[in-house]
């Protein structure tokens, strides 16, 4: 992200749910899949049409893109987070959830979300899973729902006109532009681009491809933290979903490297998680 002075920043977006986080126990989730497998789809629809709207608060953290390169780890790294201590949370704004869709194949079905749409001041950081995603989603929309799939209501704009020289093509039933023509440039008036960058280009090109680097390296300090910030009742629920699964693995070496990478992350969590499965093999 850029601002009119040039100066780049990159920019983590948090959504924040405001409802509060619930999880369900392993024994929960069976009996609920059985009972009532769209029970999270229920609540929600259910919730929105009585007016118990369900919202997010918006937070954002900002990091020059002069500090990105010496930060203490890879702040491109999607395994990772942002100490907060190092760049708090900025409240921007909210998202609500105020309607169901009337048509649900028309509004949800059909929606086509794009990463490599951007608006003039934005533009992709080098992370590398979305490196793949800007080019992977437009694809996947292309063969999912046709090249017009920009026109259907869903996926238009409806604040503004985009002004193109898209023609043509698989299920475009409108005469869109007549004889007008569609290439630039012309001498009918057709739109121009303007000229300005829809996003400032960083310099130094961090995107491509590199070795890895010690910011790559660290696979547990974080993992850990985030174990030693729970409470009590949390690592056991934690633990038990864990040792549930890797206790009906039947390689012990499988299991054995699993437990060491839980213990590189905290002794104490590695034990516990060893003690839970050796309980459950008997």
């Amino acid at each position: 992200m850029g601002n009119a002075a040039g100066e780049e920043f990159f920019v983590k977006y948090h959504f924040k749910t405001d409802q509060g986080i619930r999880c369900l126990t392993n024994d929960e989730a069976a009996r609920l899949a059985g009972s009532d497998p769209e029970s999270h789809t229920v609540d929600l629809m259910d919730s929105i049409e009585r007016g118990d709207l369900p919202s997010w608060t918006l937070r954002i953290q900002v990091m020059a893109a002069s500090q990105a390169a010496g930060y203490r780890i890879n702040p491109f790294d999607l395994t990772k987070v942002w100490p907060q201590g190092d760049y708090p949370l900025i409240e921007v704004g909210k998202l609500v959830l105020d309607r169901n869709p009337s048509n649900y194949f028309a509004e949800v079905e059909q929606a086509a979300f794009d990463p490599a749409h951007f608006v003039p001041g934005i533009g992709p950081s080098p992370d590398k899973m979305l490196q793949g995603r800007l080019f992977a989603y437009g694809d996947a929309h292309r063969y999912r729902l046709g090249i017009n799939h920009t026109q259907l209501p869903i996926n238009s704009p409806h604040a503004s006109h985009a002004d193109n020289y898209g023609r043509d093509g698989a299920m475009r039933f409108d005469a869109r532009y007549g004889r007008e023509k569609n290439y630039e440039p012309n001498s009918y008036g057709g739109p121009v681009e303007t000229g300005d960058p829809l996003y400032a280009s960083l310099e130094g090109g961090p995107s491509g491809t590199y070795s890895w680097n010690d910011h790559d390296l660290d696979d547990f300090s974080q993992a850990g933290s985030l174990y030693r910030l729970m409470p009590e009742d949390a690592k056991d629920r934690l633990v038990d979903s864990i040792a549930t699964g890797l206790a009906q693995v039947t390689r012990d070496d499988v299991v054995e490297r699993s437990i060491a990478s839980f213990t590189q992350a905290d002794p104490d969590y590695g034990a516990r998680v060893e003690t839970a499965v050796k309980q459950r093999r008997g």
